[in-house]
């Protein structure tokens, strides 16, 4: 076995133990991967994946609720690895906050930070993860991505797409509003969905943040999903799904369900984290 990969499976085998660690020793605020807090959902596939490199989870403390989708990039246990930094880096600055005023500027430093450990840890090897968190105060929502997340909000019966991803067909859209590209230009890139920014990504740039935050009303559910999932199930599938008042946990397990029903047999992994307001 080569150093790397000595290196990258004592990295795995750590985060396991601190992942352990924290349901043992009872941090009531911050539920281990898979698990929810009130109102929250959260389920996963590995698609056709032998290894599943997606990291999801929800914390909720005085400040509200922070939700974090990890889709690791790299091979082996490289992404997982990535995106668990990624998470972890998330939750660990903002579990003690009890107030969270401005969150744009949280976002960003976070996510600037998240990219320098992932850098760090993974050395040459090739790795990173596109991820996307949302924060969910008293009244409002506010969100961020880097690289190919999706944030949405299903309102009464119908889905809102928030985030628009940092791939190749999004970035040649903007260009072309920009007066940067010709019309043909971008029609010949929008079928590339490459991603073009994730963390870990050598020249890591800006990260696509909601300025504005979003009202909530009652009754509002907040979604992040990955590419085994919003590849698999379109809007319109999704919102089929979603009208249904059944709990969080079911709404996200039905949504996984839904995709891996596809067949696919190139389906990624895929994960759904679903946030429920339910106060007035």
């Amino acid at each position: 076995m080569t150093g790397d990969m000595t290196i990258l499976l004592g990295l795995s085998t750590l985060y396991v133990i601190l992942v352990f660690c924290r349901c043992l020793f009872g941090w009531e605020d911050k539920p281990c991967t898979g698990k929810k807090t009130s109102g929250a959902g959260i389920a996963q596939t590995t698609g056709s994946r032998q290894v599943q490199a997606d990291i999801a989870q929800v914390w909720s403390n005085r400040a509200g609720t922070m939700a974090v989708l990890a889709d690791g990039i790299g091979s082996a246990n490289t992404g997982t690895v990535c995106a668990q930094i990624a998470v972890d880096t998330i939750l660990d600055r903002f579990e003690p906050y009890h107030e969270l005023n401005d969150p744009v500027y949280f976002f960003k430093s976070v996510f600037g930070e998240a990219n320098k450990r992932i850098q760090r840890t993974a050395g040459e090897r090739r790795g990173g993860a596109s991820v996307g968190a949302a924060f969910l105060n008293r009244s409002h929502l506010y969100y961020a991505v880097a690289g190919d997340i999706r944030i949405a909000v299903m309102r009464g019966e119908e889905i809102i797409p928030l985030s628009k991803g940092q791939t190749i067909d999004v970035l040649a859209a903007q260009a072309y509003e920009d007066g940067k590209l010709s019309r043909q230009e971008t029609l010949w890139s929008m079928e590339e969905k490459r991603v073009w920014n994730y963390l870990g990504k050598d020249g890591f740039h800006e990260i696509e943040v909601c300025e504005q935050p979003i009202l909530l009303k009652r009754g509002d559910k907040v979604l992040l999903t990955s590419k085994g999932i919003f590849e698999e199930l379109s809007w319109s599938e999704t919102e089929d799904i979603l009208i249904n008042t059944a709990s969080s946990q079911e709404l996200a397990e039905r949504m996984v369900n839904a995709a891996e029903q596809k067949n696919n047999p190139q389906g990624d992994n895929g994960s759904v984290i679903l946030l429920q307001r339910l106060e007035a």
